[in-house]
């Protein structure tokens, strides 16, 4: 694995690039933010003070349709005057003689990303009820935007949702496995087969949670990060996906993903769900579908990060990385999946 920034970032190249399109005083440092586990993130320096962000693929051979940075820059710029709230692009560089890879950059905000529970428990009962509230919020305002309005009508089709994820998830999932697992292939066959009557369409974020969002100290919504998932597509899937994240307070998490939502003031998955109803006007009958949907794909997505690792592909990390237990959590995935479809 790379040790250094300089190692996936042409430095001179690319600080030629931002200072052609941002004001700068220079030197600009680069720092990789730990925690993503897809595309490379790093906050960029100017002065020694957080100006940007810069968005990269990881570094190897590529999954056909992954890691597109345009389209996450599109998304985002997209959205600039909607009520989503988003960092403002400084700009997409396509010429890959300038880094080896397409990448975007983006202003610095200056937030909190709830990530674990040391972070969580740092804020008072009061924020992360605001934080509960303020994610229904956010996503509910992502599902009103008009979408030609925005200029996103063209981003994808507009019908067969799932069964575009799942072709796709079942593609990324062939091309990325490291062993025999059917209960993965058993539950696609299984989501096809049970499709409910879909919503009317909406931007779909693809992996909306409370670690891919930007706090202030209050709680409240700053940004919505990690767009590489976004389409347009059923909205359920998008509450589906943050339920499956989500701890009820004082209960164990049987996924062991390192959310923290089990914390005190924190509203439950039913409290959310009820909120999004009554703000959307959304029927949430079908929710253990999508819940066992965004299961099944979270399980897809984890195979290929897990392989990523093994092949040395994902950067240098400042944390610990268990292997094993990732490349568990994959089957653990799959199996949650199949109870919420009440095929065990």
């Amino acid at each position: 694995m790379p040790e250094e920034p300089s190692d996936v970032i042409n430095v001179n190249s690319v600080n030629s690039w931002i200072s052609e399109h941002a004001d700068v005083e220079g030197p600009l440092t680069y720092e990789l933010i730990a925690g993503g586990r897809s595309n490379m993130t790093f906050t960029v320096a100017d002065a020694g003070h957080p100006r940007f962000v810069l968005r990269r693929p990881p570094m190897g051979p590529l999954l056909p349709s992954a890691h597109d940075m345009a389209r996450e820059y599109r998304l985002m710029n997209s959205l600039r005057d909607s009520d989503v709230p988003v960092p403002k692009m400084v700009g997409l560089c396509q010429d890959e003689t300038v880094n080896g890879r397409d990448f975007y950059v983006m202003e610095f905000v200056d937030g909190i990303v709830v990530r674990d529970v040391d972070i969580a428990s740092t804020m008072d009962s009061a924020a992360r009820e605001k934080m509960s509230r303020s994610l229904i919020q956010t996503l509910v305002a992502l599902h009103r935007v008009d979408i030609d309005e925005v200029g996103l009508g063209d981003l994808a089709k507009r019908s067969g949702y799932i069964e575009r994820q799942v072709k796709r998830w079942t593609g990324q999932w062939e091309s990325s496995r490291t062993r025999e697992l059917p209960i993965v292939d058993a539950v696609a066959s299984e989501l096809l087969s049970r499709m409910p009557e879909p919503n009317p369409t909406t931007i779909a974020h693809g992996d909306y949670r409370l670690s891919n969002c930007m706090v202030d100290s209050n709680g409240e919504v700053i940004a919505v990060l990690d767009w590489e998932l976004c389409t347009l597509g059923e909205p359920m899937a998008d509450l589906g996906g943050l339920l499956g994240y989500w701890h009820d307070p004082q209960e164990v998490d049987p996924t062991g993903d390192a959310e923290s939502t089990g914390l005190t003031g924190f509203l439950n998955q039913d409290d959310l769900a009820e909120l999004y109803v009554q703000q959307m006007g959304s029927d949430v009958a079908s929710i253990s579908y999508y819940r066992a949907f965004a299961q099944w794909r979270l399980a897809c997505i984890g195979e290929g990060v897990y392989a990523r690792y093994l092949g040395g592909q994902q950067g240098e990390q400042d944390e610990e990385i268990d292997l094993e237990r990732m490349r568990d959590s994959v089957a653990e995935r799959a199996e949650r999946a199949a109870q919420l479809l009440d095929m065990n």
